[in-house]
C-alpha cells in the first residue's frame, strides 16, 4: 500500500492536498504534520516506510532547506516534493542540490502534484515545464553568478525575509534563531552583496526578482 505524508503548517492547504491525493490515490495511505518535530518524529519510525514525502519549505521549527537535510539524513532514499509558496525563481535550484526530487509552486499543485508524485514514485525527478527552462538558463550562465548565489542556503533565506520586509526579531522567532544571530548573518549578507542597509537588499531583490 503506498504510504504519502504531507508535511505543511496549514491544516485547510494540508486538507486541499489530501483530497487530491485520495482523488488519484485511492487505497493510499495518507498522514500529515504541521511543525518540523512531528515531522522528524514520523519520518523516524522504524515501522512505518513513506513512499513520498511531500514538503512545505517553510515549516515551523526549522528552514526549509534544514528541513530536507535532515529528512534526508534520516531517510536517504524517500522522495520529496517541496510544496511551496516561493516561486521557483527562489529556491528551487537550492532544494534539488539539498535532495529534493521535485520542485512546485502552490499555485501550480493542482495541476503538477499528480503528476510529480507518479514520476518520483519511479524513482525520478519531476520539473515543471517552466522550472525546466529556467534551469537551462541557469546553465548557460553558469560562468556569471549572481551576487546571491554566493550565499549560503541559511544566508539565502534569511536575505528573502529581510527582503519581504521582516525585521530581524520576526526572523528570529520565524527561524527559532537568536536576535544576534540573524544579526550576525544580516551583516554578512549585506558584505556579500555589497550593500550597506536594508533598503538597499529590497532593491537588490526586487530587480534580481527574488520578490
Amino acid at each position: 500500500m503506498l504510504n504519502i505524508l504531507i508535511a505543511d503548517d496549514h491544516a485547510i492547504f494540508r486538507r486541499g492536498v489530501k483530497d487530491l491525493l485520495s482523488d488519484e490515490f485511492g487505497a493510499a495511505t495518507i498522514e500529515e504534520c504541521g511543525d518540523a518535530y512531528e515531522l522528524l518524529e514520523l519520518v523516524r519510525r522504524k515501522n512505518k516506510k513513506w513512499d513520498v514525502l511531500i514538503l512545505d519549505i517553510g515549516m515551523p521549527g526549522t528552514t526549509g532547506t534544514d528541513a530536507l537535510m535532515q529528512v534526508k539524513r534520516e531517510r536517504p532514499s524517500l522522495p520529496v516534493i517541496i510544496l511551496s509558496m516561493h516561486s521557483e525563481d527562489q529556491y528551487a535550484v537550492r532544494m534539488f542540490k539539498a535532495g529534493a526530487n521535485a520542485y512546485l509552486t502552490k499555485a501550480s499543485a493542482s495541476d503538477e502534484l499528480v503528476k510529480a508524485v507518479t514520476k518520483v514514485l519511479k524513482g525520478g525527478q519531476y520539473v515543471s515545464a517552466s522550472l525546466g527552462e529556467k534551469l537551462v538558463c541557469l546553465m548557460h550562465q553558469s560562468n556569471d553568478r549572481m551576487p546571491h548565489d554566493l550565499l549560503s542556503d541559511r544566508e539565502y533565506e534569511v536575505m528573502l525575509l529581510l527582503a519581504s520586509g521582516k525585521t530581524v526579531s520576526e526572523i528570529s522567532g520565524d527561524m527559532h534563531l537568536g536576535v544576534t544571530t540573524i544579526s550576525t548573518y544580516r551583516a554578512r549578507i549585506l558584505a556579500k552583496l555589497n550593500l550597506k542597509h536594508n533598503a538597499e537588499l529590497m532593491r537588490y531583490a526586487i530587480q534580481s526578482k527574488l520578490v
